[in-house]
C-alpha cells in the first residue's frame, strides 16, 4: 500500500520499515546523489489543497527535520502526484510525523524555499509513505506497537501483466538462484515464477542487504511479490526489484505450516492470502517436476548434478579460488569418494567428531564466486548447495578403480550456489532427526575398495583433478560435459562437428566495434549492413518522390493532416493518427503513420509518439515504403524488414489489429499485420584464436547472449558502446604477449560454406556467453 498510517511513536514508525532502509538528512540531500534504499523522516508543519485530477493530482507538504530546528535546510517540500496524492491527502494532518521512501530529487522550483531540492513522490515510481498521527501518538502513550491500517492489495495474474507498470502478484518458483554478489556491492537473485494461467515471469532482484531478497529453498515454493516493477526487454516482460519492493515466501508443500519467511518486519497476511497460497500448493503439486533433484548421498550417480541437504562439520582454504567442506546427510556414497589432502591445522572442525564420521563424510571443493559464501559457513550448520555435480575419475594406471569427485564450480549457470538453512525449516528438522539416529562406529570400514586402494584417492588437490575454476573470461552456457579439443585436433578433422575449445584472443575483425553490427534474417539467412544517417536520408527522400498521390487519402481508423515544410524542397509531410474506437490516443501511447518528412522529422516525432510507421500513397492505397528502409520506428530504434522474405500488404491490413480491445503496437505485431519479416540486429565478428598448438579463425553471429548487450542498443547508445569496448580490451589487451592473455571458453562448431566451386570448412561460436566478473 503507498500510504501507510500507523498508530504509535516516532520509535515505532522506525522499526515498522524494512531493514534494508537507511535514513538521509536534510543537509546531505543533493542533486545527483543516490535515493535508492534511503528514506527522508520529517514533521509536517504546512500543507496545501490537492489540485489537478488524475494523474496531474498533486499535494504539497512541507516537512521539517526535526521540531527545534533552525538551520536553513531544516524544511523541505514534498510533492505527491497521481493517486498517491489522493490517498495521502486524506490522511495527513499538520503535526504527523511523515516518513518517504521512493523519493526523487528535483531542483526546487521556488526561491523562497529554504531547501535546494524538493522531494518527489509517485506510485508508478513505487514510492511508499509512512505516517504517525499526532493524535493518535498522544492518545497511545509510549508504550504503544504498530497497529497498521489494514491496506486491500490487489494481485494480477501472470497473463495479464504489462510493461511498465508496479503490480503486487502471487506466483509458484520455477527456477532460482541463490543471492549472489553481483558488480559492485549488491546481491542478486534471478527467480522464474509461473501461476495457473501457465504464464512465466522472470524476475531479477537486487539488494546491497542479502536478507532483503527473498528467501527462496527450493523449486515449488510460494512467493509473493509486492511493488516489483514489470518492464519488457527483447520482446519478453521481466521483473525487477523496485523501491518499496517486498516478498514473503511459502513453502509449497500441501500441509506444510503457513509460516511465510519475510523481507520485511511488517506485513499483511490475510484469510484471502492463505487461500491464494493452499490453491497454488495444489496447483504446483500436479503440475511440477523437479528438475533438479534432491538426493541423498547413498542415491548419488556417476556423472549427475543434484541438490544436496547436508550438516557441515569442517572446511578448510585450499587455494586462492577453491575452497573444502566436508559435509554428511547421514547416509553413506555407494562410491569410494576424493579425499582432499590438506594440513590438519587448516581444517576448521572437530577433529574428533571429524575422524568419527570419515566414512559417511564427503568433501565438496566449490569454486570462485562460492569461495567467499563458503568461508563464512559456520561449522555445524545446515547447508543446501544446488547443482553439485558428482564426477566420476579413475586412478592413473589402474582402470579398474574409479572415484567420485564433488564438485560446486564456478558461476551461477543452473541455480548454481550455497543457503544457509534455519534450524526451523522443516528439511532440516527431518534430517536432524535422522543424524542424531545413526550410530557411528570409530572403527567403521568403508565397503567397496580396499584399504590399499583408497589410499590413492587422498592426495593435494591438483595432483589429479582437472580445475573446474572460472578462469577464463567466457564460459558455456551447455555443453558442460564435453571435453577440451586442442585446436590442432580441430584442424585435421573434416567432419562437420561440435567442440569445446580453451584457447586466446590474439586478433579481432571488425577494430571498429560498430561495424559488427549487421541486420540478419533468420527464415533466409540475409546479412545486410545497417543503414547510416546519410544512406536513410536518401532513402527517405526517394521514397518521397514516388509518393505520385497529391490527394489526401484517409482510412477508417486514422484521421490525417497534412502541411508542407518550410525548407528548400517544400516538401509535402502528411500524418495519419490512429484511433482506437473512433478516439485518439495519448501522444505516448500512439501510433502514426507518416508520409514524406526527412529522417529528422520522424526522430523529432518518435520521441513524441510511440511508434511511427513510414508509409506512401498509391491511387488508393497506402503502403509501406521499399523496405529497404525502416517500415517502423520507435524512438531512436529503426525496425527494417527481408526484401526477400516479406509480402507486404496495405496498410489497411491495420484495421484488424485496431479493431482489438487492446491492441499490442510492438514491432512484432505491427510486422505480422502487413506482412512484414522482421530483420534481426547481430553481432558479427572474427576472432582469430590460438591454444599454443594451432591458430583458428572462428566467426561469432550473435544477437546480444555473447556479449550480454542487445546489438540493436549499440547503434544508438555510447553507454553500450563503451561496455563492448571494455570487454574486447580485457579479451584482447593491446602490446601483451601470448601468456598475458586471458583464456576463452568457448563451444564452437564446424561447417561447410559453398563459395564458387569450392567447399570451405568455416567455425562458428555458439551456447557462450562473457564471465559474470568480466
Amino acid at each position: 500500500m503507498p500510504v501507510q498510517v500507523l498508530r504509535g511513536s516516532a520509535r515505532v514508525l522506525k522499526n515498522s520499515l524494512p531493514s534494508y532502509l537507511q535514513k538521509v538528512d536534510f543537509e546531505h540531500l543533493q542533486l545527483g546523489c543516490d535515493c535508492a534504499n534511503k528514506y527522508v523522516q520529517g514533521t509536517v508543519v504546512e500543507l496545501q489543497h490537492i489540485t489537478g485530477r488524475g494523474n496531474r493530482t498533486s499535494f504539497k507538504t512541507v516537512l521539517q527535520e526535526s521540531e527545534n530546528s533552525d538551520s536553513g535546510t531544516g524544511t523541505i517540500n514534498t510533492f505527491m502526484f497521481g493517486k498517491l496524492a489522493e490517498d495521502c491527502a486524506k490522511v495527513t494532518n499538520q503535526g504527523d510525523i511523515m516518513i518517504v521512501t521512493g523519493f526523487s530529487l528535483a531542483e526546487s522550483n521556488s526561491e523562497n524555499d529554504k531547501h535546494c531540492c524538493q522531494l518527489e513522490v509517485s506510485d508508478e515510481a513505487g514510492s511508499i509513505i509512512y505516517i504517525s498521527s499526532r493524535s493518535s501518538r498522544t492518545a497511545a502513550g509510549s508504550e504503544t506497537v504498530a497497529m497498521p491500517v489494514s491496506p486491500k492489495y490487489t494481485y494480477t495474474p501472470l497473463n495479464r501483466l504489462k510493461g511498465g507498470t508496479v503490480v503486487n502478484v502471487y506466483g509458484a518458483v520455477k527456477f532460482f538462484k541463490p543471492p549472489y554478489i553481483c558488480k559492485g556491492t549488491d546481491f542478486c537473485s534471478v527467480i522464474t515464477i509461473v501461476d495457473q494461467s501457465n504464464a512465466k515471469l522472470i524476475c531479477t532482484l537486487f539488494n546491497a542487504n542479502k536478507n532483503a531478497l527473498p528467501e527462496v529453498y527450493r523449486n515449488g515454493d510460494i512467493v509473493r511479490f509486492h511493488r516489483i516493477k514489470v518492464s519488457e526487454f527483447n520482446g519478453q516482460l521481466q521483473g525487477l526489484s523496485n523501491c518499496g519492493f517486498a516478498a514473503l515466501t511459502f513453502d509449497g508443500t500441501i500441509g506444510a505450516p503457513l509460516t511465510p519467511r519475510s523481507t520485511s518486519k511488517l506485513f499483511t497476511f490475510t484469510d484471502e492470502d492463505k487461500k491464494t497460497v493452499e490453491n497454488l500448493r495444489i496447483w504446483v503439486a500436479s503440475n511440477f517436476q523437479n528438475s533438479a533433484p534432491s538426493a541423498k548421498l547413498s542415491h548419488i550417480q556417476q556423472s549427475m548434478y543434484f541438490e544436496l541437504t547436508c550438516q557441515l562439520v569442517g572446511k578448510a582454504k585450499v587455494d586462492g579460488s577453491s575452497y573444502l567442506l566436508k559435509v554428511w546427510d547421514g547416509t553413506k556414497c555407494p562410491f569410494p569418494s576424493w579425499k582432499v589432502l590438506v594440513k590438519e591445522d587448516d581444517l576448521e572442525g572437530d577433529g574428533i567428531l571429524i575422524n568419527q564420521l570419515r566414512n559417511l563424510t564427503v568433501d565438496i571443493v566449490v569454486y570462485d564466486n562460492h569461495v567467499q559464501l563458503a568461508k563464512s559457513l559456520k561449522v555445524g550448520s545446515f547447508i543446501r548447495m544446488y547443482n553439485l555435480h558428482a564426477k566420476p575419475q579413475g586412478l592413473e594406471g589402474r582402470s579398474d578403480i574409479s572415484y567420485i569427485q564433488f564438485h560446486l564450480h564456478g558461476g551461477t549457470g543452473y541455480g548454481r550456489g550455497i543457503i544457509v538453512l534455519p534450524e526451523s525449516y522443516a528439511d532440516v528438522k527431518e534430517l536432524k532427526a535422522f543424524l542424531d539416529s545413526v550410530e557411528v562406529t570409530e572403527n567403521e570400514c568403508s565397503e567397496g575398495a580396499s584399504s590399499s586402494e583408497l589410499e590413492h584417492t587422498y592426495g593435494p588437490l591438483g595432483s589429479y583433478m582437472e580445475r573446474c575454476q572460472q578462469l577464463s573470461v567466457t564460459v558455456l552456457t551447455d555443453h558442460q560435459h564435453f571435453d577440451t579439443t586442442a585446436l590442432a585436433t580441430i584442424m585435421n578433422s573434416r567432419i562437420p562437428q561440435p567442440y569445446r575449445i580453451r584457447a586466446k584472443l590474439t586478433k579481432f575483425e571488425p577494430k571498429k566495434l560498430y561495424q559488427s553490427v549487421k541486420l540478419h534474417c533468420p527464415q533466409c539467412n540475409l546479412l545486410a549492413e545497417v543503414p547510416d544517417e546519410a544512406e536513410l536520408d536518401s532513402l527517405l527522400q526517394e521514397a518521397s518522390a514516388t509518393c505520385s498521390n497529391s490527394d489526401l487519402l484517409t482510412t477508417s481508423f486514422c484521421e490525417a493532416v497534412a502541411w508542407d515544410t518550410e525548407n528548400k524542397e517544400q516538401q509535402r509531410i502528411v500524418v495519419h493518427f490512429v484511433k482506437h474506437d473512433d478516439l485518439l490516443r495519448k501522444a505516448e501511447d500512439g501510433i502514426i503513420l507518416i508520409e514524406g518528412g526527412t529522417r529528422k522529422d520522424i526522430l523529432k516525432l518518435s520521441k513524441i509518439f510511440k511508434g511511427i510507421i513510414t508509409v506512401r500513397s498509391t491511387e488508393d492505397n497506402l503502403m509501406l515504403l521499399d523496405l529497404s528502409a525502416p517500415f517502423f520506428w520507435q524512438e531512436n530504434m529503426q525496425y527494417y524488414g527481408c526484401k526477400r522474405c516479406s509480402s507486404p500488404k496495405a496498410v489497411s491490413s491495420l484495421g484488424s489489429l485496431v479493431a482489438q480491445e487492446d491492441p499490442s503496437w510492438e514491432p512484432t505485431t505491427i510486422s505480422q499485420a502487413l506482412g512484414v519479416v522482421p530483420l534481426q540486429y547481430v553481432f558479427l565478428m572474427k576472432f582469430t584464436l590460438d591454444d599454443g598448438t594451432g591458430t583458428l579463425d572462428v566467426y561469432l553471429m550473435d544477437s546480444g547472449k555473447f556479449f550480454q548487450i542487445p546489438a540493436s542498443k549499440v547503434l544508438i547508445s555510447n553507454i553500450f558502446q563503451e561496455k563492448m569496448e571494455r570487454i574486447m580490451d580485457k579479451f584482447c589487451p593491446t602490446d601483451n604477449t601470448l601468456d598475458e592473455l586471458p583464456w576463452l571458453e568457448c563451444f564452437i562448431k564446424s561447417y561447410y560454406v559453398k563459395d564458387r566451386l569450392e567447399e570451405q570448412l568455416c567455425y562458428q561460436i555458439f551456447d557462450t556467453t562473457i564471465a559474470e566478473d568480466v
